[in-house]
């Protein structure tokens, strides 16, 4: 009798709150899709699915700011093509939340499933795409013979990385596919540049969100910090689980965790 007393006083939402936070940070720090968990825990909370989505989008962007760090060399080599994909984030992002700002809680709720769906799907196809890249560099290189090939048509990538961009602003999980896959159709074929450019772009997006959010106070500040020390932690800790888990195995899980949620929520919805 006292176990059960204990077991009904405790608040299992907050548990898998964060417990869904350190697990967003583990993945997002090797393989991304951490959205994939956090979000639907912070729907768990009992908040309305735009506030949801914006506190997510807080409670995981300090995790991003790293990877900046991880990459400045090349993104200072590369400045010109980093202003072009930043400027696009910027533009992008606003668009996004602002839409998402205005989108009515029922119609974000019943496009939720279709979301996550998507975002899973991206990470399904990102093996067999990759692979398929990697075929047309090696053609590119072929034809062109020795060096690389520079990007050329900035104007259509510009566009391009504002189309994804807005994405990330209104809900982003497997936006930064998404920004790689972009890039190396244009010509990227150096892939700590594509990197480079791709985090340079997303945080910016994620960035201009984050503060439009929080400036329209839709941000559940009790939820979010708890959800954002958790995040940390869990990307603190992947390091390890990095090293031991292969990229593959790491990709099916977020796969199958995306569109495990994504069918709950269809069920959810009906």
């Amino acid at each position: 009798m006292h176990l059960s007393g204990v077991a009904a006083t405790v608040n299992w939402h907050w548990i898998w709150l964060v417990m869904a936070a350190f697990l967003a940070g583990v993945l997002n720090a090797v393989a991304g899709g951490g959205s994939f968990l956090s979000f639907p825990a912070l729907l768990g909370m009992h908040i309305p699915p735009v506030q949801a989505n914006a506190t997510n989008t807080v409670a995981i962007w300090p995790g991003q700011l790293t990877s900046v760090a991880a990459y400045r060399e090349d993104v200072r080599r590369n400045l010109s093509a980093a202003m072009l994909m930043g400027l696009a984030g910027l533009l992008g992002g606003t668009a996004g939340a602002v839409v998402l700002l205005n989108t009515p809680q029922t119609t974000f709720l019943h496009l939720v499933p279709w979301l996550l769906l998507g975002a899973a799907s991206i990470f399904a196809v990102s093996g067999p795409v990759s692979r398929w890249l990697e075929r047309l560099k090696r053609a590119r290189r072929e034809r062109a013979g020795t060096g690389q090939i520079r990007p050329q048509r900035r104007m259509p990538l510009f566009l391009a990385a504002v189309a994804i961009s807005f994405y990330v602003g209104y809900f982003g999980a497997g936006a930064g596919f998404l920004f790689m896959t972009l890039l190396a159709l244009f010509g990227y074929e150096d892939i700590h540049v594509i990197n480079a450019l791709k985090v340079v772009a997303n945080l910016l997006a994620n960035g201009i969100a984050f503060l439009i959010f929080i400036v329209d106070g839709q941000v559940v500040w009790r939820y979010c910090l708890a959800a954002m020390i958790a995040a940390a932690i869990g990307g603190y800790a992947s390091a390890t689980l990095a090293k031991r888990v292969p990229q593959p195995v790491l990709r099916g899980l977020v796969v199958v965790i995306g569109l495990g949620m994504a069918a709950w929520f269809f069920w959810r919805n009906h």
